[in-house]
């Protein structure tokens, strides 16, 4: 570590400032060669002359690493493993990393396990059994992984829903016996992307080229562009306890805040009136695919500058965000006096758009691949929405969920 804090790697030859430009493009070269032969997570900040401050203030000494020692699988509490010691059955079998994060072996000091790699393991396990003289050279040793214990961790920033969530839980009806026989528990679930996808996604103005992961007092700072540019590059393994930052590329004030009435956690209306609440009185329009005219007529009460249906064209969506932008109200004329459309069922409403669409793949008897398929996502992230369907109306199991979702007519 260099005295100033900054990782003392050289400064890549494809990263560079632009001295002028507010588009996201702009702030970086694109580099010359492709991001597949770029070096591991190596994000402009973390290279740069200056470091930022960490996470809490400070002057950010000692507080950037290289993004590469997250590599590979890391292990976290409630993680079940599988130790296989060459001709001795004395430590063979099944071990969970407990609350301390530790792994206990018979006649053997706790290993530590939180945060590491299974090979890190191996080579703790070895040095144990040589000092404890139950061997005098290096024995064979194998450690998998069985199975994935969810983790909790932190999202802060540029996200859409802030707030600590857990990730990685697997119903029984998603387990694989066969494959985590065979092969081991699958990792996707518990990456970064995840956590963040979970979190609601990023919103516009995040930067996602210095994503902040503050692990166990060391702040990395990650460029995650290539995961969600759909690259084949490598994302990052979260453990319990993880503290999530995505800082936004611009602090406002913004010309125009559209609101989508169905953002998970906003609450309705709620979300609208804390926006016009703020000390900068922004300018804040509503959007939604389901929201009734009596929606719209209470939103523009309460002081927003438009509703807009997503029903809107492309080209009358824009004169629309033009015309609020310039101090006008908008609010399409069909809509406001048009019929009203059917009522919801209560539970129907506390369902975004996206979760709407997986309770009908539900109602038709799709697996999560195929609901995947069809709305051109990852099955991770379809887990993750099925999760937050069963606790939203209250379902146990795909059928129940189903049967629910038939019932207040999202079949």
């Amino acid at each position: 570590m260099a005295a100033s804090g900054c990782a003392s790697y050289d400064r890549p030859d494809n990263l560079g400032l632009v001295a002028e430009g507010r588009d996201y493009q702009a702030q970086w070269r694109e580099p010359e060669v492709s991001r597949a032969n770029a070096q591991f997570l190596r994000s402009p900040a973390i290279n740069a002359q200056s470091c930022r401050a960490p996470l809490g203030g400070g002057d950010g000494k000692g507080s950037g690493l290289a993004a590469a020692s997250l590599r590979g699988e890391r292990l976290t509490r409630g993680d079940l493993l599988d130790i296989r010691v060459e001709q001795d059955e004395t430590f063979n079998g099944s071990y969970e990393v407990s609350r301390d994060g530790t792994i206990r072996l018979p006649f053997l000091d706790a290993i530590p396990a939180q945060g590491r790699t299974v090979d890190e393991i191996e080579d703790r396990l070895a040095a144990a059994l040589i000092a404890e003289e139950f061997y005098g050279d290096r024995p064979r040793i194998s450690v998998r992984v069985l199975d994935l214990a969810p983790v909790s961790v932190g999202v802060s920033g540029a996200v859409f829903e802030p707030h600590r969530i857990e990730v990685g839980a697997l119903g029984a009806d998603q387990r694989d016996g066969v494959r985590i026989s065979a092969m081991g528990a699958s990792t996707e679930a518990r990456n970064l992307s995840a956590a963040l996808r979970a979190a609601g996604g990023v919103r516009p103005d995040a930067d996602i080229s210095a994503i902040e992961l503050r692990r166990g007092g060391q702040l990395y700072k990650l460029d995650m562009r290539g995961v969600f540019e759909g690259e084949n590059v490598v994302d990052v393994m979260l453990v319990t306890g993880d503290e999530i930052r995505v800082p936004s590329r611009q602090d406002g004030p913004f010309d125009l805040v559209l609101l989508d009435f169905n953002m998970p956690q906003m609450a309705g209306l709620s979300g609208l009136e804390r926006l016009l609440a703020r000390p900068e009185q922004p300018r804040v329009a509503l959007i939604s695919g389901e929201a009734r005219r009596e929606v719209a007529e209470k939103a523009l009460a309460m002081g927003a500058c438009g509703f807009i249906p997503k029903t809107l064209t492309a080209r009358r969506l824009v004169n629309a965000v033009r015309f609020m932008a310039m101090g006008e109200v908008y609010a399409p004329l069909e809509f406001m006096s048009g019929p009203e459309t059917r009522e919801l069922h209560p539970l129907a409403e506390k369902l975004s758009r996206r979760e709407q669409q997986v309770a009908k793949g539900l109602t038709e008897g799709k697996s999560n691949k195929e609901i995947a398929r069809d709305l051109d996502l990852q099955e991770p992230t379809i887990k993750l929405h099925v999760k937050t369907l069963y606790r939203k109306i209250g379902a146990s199991n795909r059928t129940q969920a189903a049967l629910i979702a038939r019932e207040v007519g999202l079949a």
